[in-house]
């Protein structure tokens, strides 16, 4: 049942972030609609309005924005390849999309598109002079995301940390420290263990979106807010709570060992995933925090799961605790 009247497309609806942003929007009266190539559905949104289409393909993304009021450009290059090829591409289709149907556009933003001189904390007016490729293309879309905003278009970017949470897609708690359907043995680390660390609970980062969304009258055309989510200080905090919640559950605590960056170096020319995941080291360096004070201002407070549950929801989706 539609609650408010109001309609969003998601794009990246079978993702992390978009299938949780389309979950939360659910719960709070918004119909649903989500664009997605092939069949298959996800079977925890009941009620989303599955559409076929390709996010590469304007003509797609403009008819299913028929008649919304926002869209969730929650799309990403699977892997983290091809992202110079479609990265823009697909912004470009849902902009045009957005201003056919008079749509706000909601951006899941990253800490990809800061340098090293922006850090450690970053606020919504940080220089944004990344020395990646993907951070240069994650600058860009901003750009034509505020481009467009002065062209009649509307559009919030909330900008996370390292995602974690249920159904997460390419992120540095599944792929990183733990492996996805298989007992937590052992925790390799990425960075200092001193070195403070930023993370996104994807229900919180969800939970945030529906509160801004509620707010449209008082948001600007351009309008950019930092999430705070879990900032672990020491860093090494959140393999601590991996720790904690596998012992709990199991009885037998999980090691805690370096990462082998020495071996996704020698494996980065092959292995696109690895390269990315070399070029973005730096993020583990030095700390990264997020400052929240815009959006705490604007909602009154930042929703937020304590870390040792979040940490079991996300193991247990992942299938690394027993039953």
């Amino acid at each position: 049942m539609n609650a408010n009247g109001k309609t969003v497309l998601v794009i990246g609806a079978k993702g992390g972030v978009g299938g949780t942003a389309a979950a939360a929007l659910l719960r709070a009266g918004w119909t649903v609609k989500a664009l997605a190539r092939g069949q298959g559905t996800r079977p925890d949104l009941a009620g989303t309005q599955w559409i076929q289409g390709d996010a590469m393909n304007r003509a797609d993304v403009v008819q299913a924005a028929v008649g919304v009021d926002v869209i969730v450009h929650a799309v990403n290059p699977p892997g983290y390849r091809d992202w110079d090829t479609l990265v823009l591409p697909m912004v470009d289709n849902t902009i045009a999309a957005a201003k056919a149907a008079g749509a706000r556009i909601v951006l899941p933003g990253t800490v990809y598109n800061y340098g090293p001189d922006a850090l450690p904390t970053l606020t919504e007016t940080s220089p944004q002079n990344p020395l990646t490729v993907k951070g240069g293309i994650r600058v860009a879309l901003e750009r034509r995301l505020e481009a467009a905003a002065r062209e009649g278009a509307r559009v919030l970017i909330l900008r996370c940390g390292d995602f974690f949470g249920p159904h997460a897609g390419n992120n540095w708690f599944g792929q990183g420290l733990v492996t996805p359907g298989k007992p937590v043995t052992a925790i390799p680390y990425p960075g200092p263990h001193g070195i403070g660390h930023a993370w996104a609970y994807l229900p919180d980062v969800g939970e945030a979106l529906v509160r801004l969304l509620a707010r449209e009258g008082d948001l600007a055309a351009f309008e950019s807010f930092h999430f705070g989510g879990h900032w672990l200080e020491p860093g090494v905090e959140m393999a601590a709570s991996i720790q904690r919640v596998v012992a709990a559950r199991t009885g037998r605590q999980p090691v805690l060992k370096p990462f082998p960056w020495w071996l996704v170096t020698l494996a980065s020319p092959f292995v696109t995933t690895l390269r990315e995941m070399r070029e973005m080291r730096y993020l583990w360096q030095r700390p990264v925090r997020l400052d929240n004070t815009k959006l705490t201002a604007f909602l009154g407070s930042e929703p937020h799961t304590p870390l040792d549950r979040a940490v079991a929801d996300t193991l247990a989706q992942l299938g690394c605790l027993p039953a």
